[in-house]
C-alpha cells in the first residue's frame, strides 16, 4: 500500500499535476512568494524594466493604475492605456532575477495558486524588457534603439532547463561556437530569436541585430579595473561574430533569459535598448534620458494600437 502510494507520488511530480510548497513558493496571503502578486494583479501586457525606479517612468503614462505592489527590487504598476490592461514591472539586474520574474509571472498566468495544479488552457504573455546597453560595433550611434531580433547567452541560465536544445537557433549558435573559439570552461552559449509579432509591432523601424547577455557587468563583459580577465579579447570574439547578416549588436544582462525562458513557457518576449555606450568608439551618452522618455512612449503607443 505505502509502496503503491510513493509509486502515485512520484509519477505525479514528474507528469507536474501539482506543485509542493517548495517548488511553488506562495506568501500567507496565496500571492506569488517574490513579486508578491496575485495572479488578478498582472495583465497580459507586460513591461519589464531593470530599475525599480523606471516603473513610475513608465505607468505615468497609463490612464489609470489599480495596483501597486512592491517587494525587494521588484516593483509592479498595473492599470489601463488606451482601453488595454498593462503592466509595468523591475526585474533587478541579470539573468538570474530574470529567472525568477519569468517563472513567478507564468505561474500566476497558468498555476491555479489555491489549487497548485496547472490551469487547464495556456495563457500567452506579451513581455517587453526596456532597458539600457552598451553598442558592440562601432557604426551603432549612442542614444539609437536597438531590438534584439535574437538574444545570445553565455550566463548559463538556460542549459539548467531541459528543453533550451528545442529552442536555440542550432546552426548559428554552433557558428558562433566556432567562430569565436569558444572557451570550454565557460557556459555554453545558446542563441533565441525573439517573438517576430512583437518585433513587427513595436520595433519595425529600430536597429536589429544579437544581442549579448552576460552574468555580470565587469569580467563577463570584459570590462577589467582590478581583477584580471581570463579572456582579455572577449569583445573583440562578439564583434567578429557575423552569420547570415546577424551580427553582435550590443551587450546587456537580461535578454537571453528572458527569450529562453519565454520560448519553454509559450510566451511572446522582446527587448529594446536606448544605447548609452559604444563600447568600440568608447563613446557614453551625454543624457539617455529623454531618449529612454521616448522609448517609453514610442513602446506604449504601439503596442496598445488597435
Amino acid at each position: 500500500m505505502l509502496l503503491s502510494g510513493r509509486k502515485d507520488r512520484f509519477k505525479f511530480y514528474f507528469m507536474k499535476t501539482y506543485f509542493e510548497e517548495s517548488e511553488l513558493i506562495l506568501t500567507a496571503e496565496k500571492k506569488i512568494y517574490h513579486l508578491n502578486l496575485h495572479p488578478d494583479e498582472i495583465a497580459g501586457n507586460i513591461i519589464v524594466v531593470g530599475d525599480p525606479g523606471r516603473v513610475p517612468a513608465v505607468s505615468k503614462h497609463f490612464d489609470s493604475i489599480d495596483v501597486k505592489v512592491q517587494n525587494r527590487e521588484l516593483v509592479t504598476h498595473t492599470g489601463y492605456l488606451n482601453n488595454m490592461r498593462i503592466t509595468a514591472m523591475s526585474t533587478g539586474m541579470g539573468p538570474d532575477n530574470i529567472d525568477i520574474v519569468v517563472n513567478e509571472l507564468d505561474a500566476l498566468a497558468n498555476i491555479d495558486l489555491n489549487q497548485r495544479t496547472p490551469k487547464s488552457g495556456h495563457r500567452k504573455l506579451n513581455i517587453i524588457r526596456l532597458g539600457t546597453s552598451g553598442a558592440m560595433q562601432g557604426d551603432i550611434p549612442v542614444d539609437s534603439f536597438v531590438a534584439s531580433a535574437y538574444g545570445l547567452g553565455i550566463d548559463g541560465v538556460l542549459n539548467f532547463y531541459k528543453k533550451t536544445s528545442e529552442i536555440v537557433d542550432k546552426e548559428m549558435n554552433d557558428e558562433f561556437i566556432r567562430q569565436t573559439n569558444w572557451p570550454e570552461f565557460l557556459a555554453k552559449p545558446y542563441i533565441v530569436k525573439a517573438s517576430g509579432d512583437l518585433l513587427n509591432k513595436v520595433a519595425f523601424d529600430m536597429i536589429q541585430g544579437v544581442t549579448a547577455t552576460a552574468p555580470g557587468f565587469f569580467g563577463p563583459q570584459g570590462r577589467e579595473l582590478r581583477g584580471e580577465l581570463a579572456i582579455p579579447d572577449l569583445n573583440e570574439r562578439l564583434t567578429g561574430f557575423a552569420f547570415n547578416k546577424n551580427r553582435i549588436t550590443n551587450f546587456e544582462m537580461e535578454t537571453s533569459a528572458l527569450y529562453g525562458l519565454g520560448k519553454i513557457l509559450g510566451h511572446d518576449t522582446l527587448t529594446i535598448c536606448v544605447i548609452i555606450a559604444n563600447r568600440i568608439a568608447k563613446q557614453f551618452s551625454k543624457d539617455y534620458k529623454p531618449l529612454m522618455e521616448k522609448l517609453i512612449t514610442t513602446v506604449l503607443e504601439r503596442l496598445t494600437a488597435r
